[in-house]
């Protein structure tokens, strides 16, 4: 492995921050809350004691402050797993790259990483507006597979390939799971399950406009193979963050179930929960 990185490799701004992110080591804190959406983080960094850091670029808007004494970060990624390929490489080079001599720094720092978002439950017994943790997760956008060295087995990945019908799509499928540790956060949820996580918002989540999907009964059969719930970036999070030596748990609120065709009666009340229940939970 190299140690100095080239300019076209590690891009910065003119002001030594990381290209997309717009952010300074000093900007970050040691517990990130990732958001899809820009306009969740001032919903969520409302409720901090103050606000130090307030950046954004692009979809990338980023709050850093403090919360009952403790710093913490809370970041929009956008919506699926190829924003979620730069956030978590430009996360991990403010803490482990020396952005001035673009080296490896010699020691590592593990980030904690919260992704909280909504999510649709291909199982028909879970009730929306409740909080679902992911413990497994299934990519089918083929992103890990640009990347040396990964290589995730359990049990339910066995499962999946063993009984996936779906050929054409196998060859870009990978897994990862939770940190286990970090679960203690979230142990009085609802749900624990398993995350399909897509590359498209339609026909990859098995909805028909004038585009037919893959197959009527996909959700179906994600189901009985032990899916409980589908998003577009916690395999990126999970996968990366294993490669990256960081920690990493999604908790999301349920919002649809597509099996019953519900949708949540009050989506926006749905996140207000959700974020109060987070944070009370990973910082007393």
């Amino acid at each position: 492995m190299i140690n100095k990185l080239a300019a076209s490799e590690l891009v910065l701004n003119d002001d030594g921050s990381v290209y997309h992110l717009n952010l300074l080591p000093e900007d970050i804190a040691g517990k990130i809350m990732l958001v899809g959406d820009p306009d969740r983080v001032p919903k969520v960094s409302k409720y901090f004691d103050k606000i130090e850091v307030k950046k954004n670029k692009r979809e990338f808007h980023t709050h850093t402050g403090t919360l009952r004494g403790e710093r913490i970060t809370v970041m929009s990624t956008g919506i699926g797993t190829e924003n979620i390929d730069i956030v978590m490489n430009e996360l991990d080079a403010l803490v482990n790259i020396d952005l001035k001599n673009k080296e490896f720094k010699s020691d590592h720092t593990a980030l904690e990483l919260f992704r909280m978002g909504t999510c649709g439950s291909v199982n028909p017994d879970v009730e929306v507006d409740n909080m679902l943790v992911t413990e497994n997760v299934v990519g089918l956008d083929g992103l890990l597979h640009f990347y040396q060295d990964y290589e995730f087995e359990n049990e339910f990945s066995r499962n999946f390939m063993a009984k996936f019908p779906y050929e054409k799509i196998k060859p870009m499928l990978y897994f990862s799971d939770w940190s286990k540790e970090m679960g203690e956060y979230y142990k009085d949820a609802k749900y624990h399950g398993n995350t399909a996580t897509f590359p498209g918002f339609y026909a990859p989540q098995g909805r028909q406009l004038r585009l037919k999907a893959i197959d009527d009964q996909f959700l179906e059969t994600l189901n009985d193979l032990g899916v409980t719930n589908f998003e577009m970036e916690t395999s990126a999070i999970y996968g990366l963050s294993k490669l990256l030596g960081h920690k990493a748990i999604t908790v999301n609120s349920v919002i649809a179930n597509r099996r019953r065709g519900e949708f949540s009666a009050d989506h926006h009340a749905s996140e207000k929960n959700m974020i109060e229940w987070v944070l009370d939970r990973i910082i007393k």
